[in-house]
């Protein structure tokens, strides 16, 4: 197995949760008070996530290492699920703020969102292709839930997945190679994660579980295990071999995962708190941050560094 972290018991947790707030640091290990006390790594990487403000949920974007963050959306309509672009000049995310889920983006900067797709039907959880060529997204544009792929320049649309009529899809996200694509389905029995090949749309169930997420050299998909009411782990699996090491098995719900640039850390959600929040943990060594606070926070994504810098 890999890196796991330091499991407490229901006091031993109680005092877990007070030192991330004390501090706004979370050693993975958890063994000494000076470990508590770790700066967080200064690195130029930014984080966009969805938080819920005074009731209201909008699109942020944080430095990682830590520091004020930008609002970037202002709406009353839930506006939530951001990614950015592969360039990472701008940001996609789902809104509801026309009455229905639909796809939206905006500059990194801020500023008038872009409705993407108009039409009368729910639409959610879109990824760019590596080449900024394609859109995955879900949606019921004939009335039943449906994976599909738009071309970014002719607008041509694909169905790639559709299961049974009453499916729950789930967190479509594109392979570093742009060759596949994972997900999650509650078809037939219950949610599981699959893996489908883009040009010959073949499919293969991964594990049971959800929110999954390629690694950054594409040979894992990172997914949500949930065993327990109360407690999940975030799990790697393997695709070629089919071993899997735990990453996050902290005694809470664990959720979101998402890799750095360099996939070193890991970014994901976590109630340990009693609230979501978003933490950063490096893999090497279980040692983690608080990046959020002020409010229930998901679903973040590491920004991609300039193309320059690649």
């Amino acid at each position: 197995m890999g890196t796991r972290l330091w499991s407490p018991g229901p006091v031993a947790r109680m005092g877990f949760a007070l030192a991330v707030v004390a501090g706004g640091c979370l050693p993975g290990a958890c063994r000494s008070r000076r470990a508590e006390r770790h700066p967080a790594p200064a690195i130029a990487w930014e984080l966009v996530y969805e938080q819920e403000i005074d009731g209201n949920s909008d699109i942020y974007v944080v430095p990682a290492k830590g520091g004020p963050p930008r609002r970037i959306t202002e709406d009353p309509g839930y506006d939530s699920l951001a990614r950015w672009t592969p360039d990472g000049r701008r940001i996609i995310f789902t809104s509801e703020r026309t009455g229905k889920a639909q796809l939206w983006e905006v500059a990194a900067e801020g500023g008038k969102p872009r409705r993407i797709r108009a039409n009368a039907a729910s639409e959610s959880q879109s990824d760019v292709s590596p080449d900024g060529r394609r859109l995955a997204f879900l949606s019921d544009l004939d009335g039943w839930p449906r994976l599909l792929v738009q071309d970014q320049d002719k607008g041509a649309v694909q169905e790639l997945v559709r299961h049974g009529d009453d499916t729950i899809f789930g967190n479509p996200h594109w392979s570093p190679d742009g060759s596949r694509i994972a997900f999650s389905s509650d078809w037939p029995d219950g949610h599981q994660v699959y893996v489908v090949d883009v040009p010959g749309r073949e499919v293969r169930p991964v594990a049971r579980g959800c929110e999954p997420r390629f690694t950054r050299d594409g040979r894992s998909v990172a997914y949500v295990s949930r065993r327990f009411p109360s407690r999940s782990q975030l799990v790697a699996h393997d695709l070629e071999t089919g071993q899997e090491r735990v990453l996050v098995d902290w005694p809470a719900l664990n959720y979101d995962p998402a890799f750095s640039p360099d996939g070193t850390e890991i970014a994901f959600a976590s109630d340990i708190v009693g609230e979501w929040t978003i933490f950063r943990q490096r893999l090497a060594d279980g040692q983690a941050w608080r990046v959020t606070f002020g409010g229930p926070a998901r679903y973040p994504d590491y920004r991609p560094p300039p193309v320059e810098n690649r």
